[in-house]
């Protein structure tokens, strides 16, 4: 399954803070083609990490960011410019903005305004997902709800970890959302019940990763390997799961 591979710096957010650019070449030594962001140490500018990426031939896939709004905004779509990303991704809001049809709804016009914003500045805005929007909220699951009521051009990073978390079958919902999710985050762990477990290498663990990433043949352009925390080595966690990614 020939796809192109890359990393979710957050996987090696501790490594970096001491070694920025020694784990980033590392990273490229191992293979990956690209990178996720998610912010930068204090030592680092976003520029200073783009020309890394650049000298390295790592493309930069999509940057997770809160949503370009308030006064966060011009400062978001600066360094969105610095670093020369065009896909920028929600990595993450709270459950309580999930809670209840109205909180849901609410917070699909909030991700519309941020799109708008993302939109007029030539960006192209996503959401990742954690277990919480695939459980049900009342009599609803706050991923129908973002499927109905979010903009077309809003897209989805969708991890199958947390998906199968919330008891959900990652591969229908990765045929569910189709073309609306062109990256997919790949991850694996010794239980996936336990939401605060440790993770593991892929195929590691208890996922069978491979119909999910076949599911997601059509759509996604980028398998994008992320490990939360790990119950091993994390570097060594980093290389074994973009082996197996190319081996299947």
């Amino acid at each position: 399954m020939q796809k192109s591979i890359a990393l979710q710096l957050y996987t090696v957010r501790d490594l970096l803070k001491d070694d920025f650019e020694g784990v980033v070449r590392r990273v490229a030594q191992i293979g990956y083609e690209g990178v996720e962001t998610a912010g930068f140490p204090d030592s680092v500018t976003p520029r200073q990490a783009a020309r890394l990426f650049a000298d390295l031939n790592l493309t930069i896939t999509s940057a997770h960011s809160p949503l370009p709004l308030g006064e966060d905004k011009n400062r978001i779509l600066d360094t969105m410019g610095e670093i020369g990303c065009r896909r920028i991704v929600c990595g993450y809001l709270p459950p309580d903005d999930y809670d209840g049809i109205d909180n849901i709804k609410s917070t699909c016009e909030r991700i519309n305004e941020a799109n708008a914003v993302a939109v007029a500045n030539g960006l192209s805005l996503g959401l990742h997902n954690h277990w919480f929007e695939f459980q049900p909220s009342g009599d609803v699951y706050p991923y129908q709800i973002w499927l109905e009521y979010l903009d077309r051009d809003v897209f989805f990073e969708l991890d199958i970890y947390w998906i199968h978390s919330a008891g959900l079958d990652p591969v229908s919902i990765i045929e569910q959302f189709g073309r609306r999710a062109p990256l997919l985050h790949v991850k694996d762990g010794l239980t996936s019940s336990d939401i605060d477990a440790p993770m593991t290498a892929l195929g590691e663990g208890v996922l069978n990763l491979p119909p999910m990433l076949e599911a997601s043949g059509p759509y996604a352009d980028w398998f994008i390997v992320e490990l939360d925390r790990c119950a091993t080595d994390m570097m060594t966690a980093v290389e074994k799961s973009q082996a197996y990614l190319l081996s299947i």
